[in-house]
Order: C-alpha cells, then structure tokens, then sequence
C-alpha cells in the first residue's frame, strides 16, 4: 500500500521520538513513510517534498524538529495538506525553543503543534483527520481510545486496593 502519512524529521537523531508515531500508524493499519529533510541543510530538497506530497498520495504530514524547527513551517508553505508539528527535545532549551519556531506561524501558514516530544499525539491527529473519510479507521481509533478508558478504570480499581494501614502503638 502507498502511504497516506508522511513522517518527517530534520534529523535521524530525532528518530527515537518519532518511533512513537509510527508505532501507533502501524498498529492504526496506517501507511506511512518516514524521511530525513532538513529545512537549513536541505532546502531544496524540503519544497520539492512538500510540493510533491498531495500527488504522491499523502493525505497528512508530521514534520519533528528541534531548536531553531523550521521544518514544519517550510513543509507548511509548501503544500496545502496539513501538517502537524512535533517539537523535539534537543538543546539547552529542553524543546522550548522548537516548541515556539513551531507555532510562532504567519497567518495562513498553519501548523497544529503537539506537545514537545509529542509524536505519538501527533500520529493520533493524524488518524482522527483520516478518520474523517474511513469507517474502518474511525472504528480502529474509537477501539484504541476506549482501551485508553479501560486501563485508566483498571488502574483506579488496582489504586483503590492500596489502603492505609493504621497501627496504634
């Protein structure tokens, strides 16, 4: 199958964030494609991806970057699909400064925006747009949200076990 969901990451090192969103892509039944694209080391190579995108069949990006992260905002100007930015956990600025390149965009160039490490979140946005026009996937996704419920339930019956052992002396 040709993929649907583009993951993009400015730099391999961002790869372990981004296993999160392929995972939970892959248990969705979610085609998808990762790539290296650098908005400042490969320019060119960015706009042609972001332009090519839609044709190529792909329906949502999520592009990660850390520090300065203009990966995002360039695949943005570039394409009409939307895009979902994870800010990368990297510098000195514990993600903080790619959180603010991210969502810091111009009018007319929007990038929803997780949270910094976010790419499961990110992947799970991604399905909820798809989700719109699948019923399958609609149905993946409503089961995957409530076994979100059930282990929360079962983690509060576990918790109400733990009582307060009171001794007096």
């Amino acid at each position: 199958m040709l993929p649907i969901v583009s993951i993009i990451m400015g730099s391999t090192s961002d790869l372990p964030v981004m296993e999160k969103a392929a995972q939970l892509l892959n248990d969705m039944q979610v085609p998808f494609e990762m790539n290296a694209l650098s908005a400042h080391r490969t320019p060119q190579e960015v706009e042609e991806f972001a332009r090519n995108a839609q044709g190529r069949g792909i329906k949502v990006i999520i592009a990660a970057a850390g520090m300065a992260a203009a990966l995002p905002g360039v695949i943005a100007a570039n394409t009409t699909l939307p895009v979902i930015g994870v800010p990368v956990k990297g510098s000195v600025l514990d993600g903080v400064d790619a959180l603010y390149s991210i969502i810091q965009m111009p009018p007319g160039i929007p990038v929803a925006t997780v949270a910094i490490n976010g790419a499961m979140n990110a992947a799970i946005l991604a399905v909820q747009i798809l989700a719109l026009g699948d019923t399958a996937l609609t149905e993946r996704l409503a089961a995957y949200k409530e076994g979100l419920k059930k282990k929360i339930v079962k983690a509060n019956e576990e918790l109400q076990q733990v009582k307060y052992d009171f001794k007096t002396n």
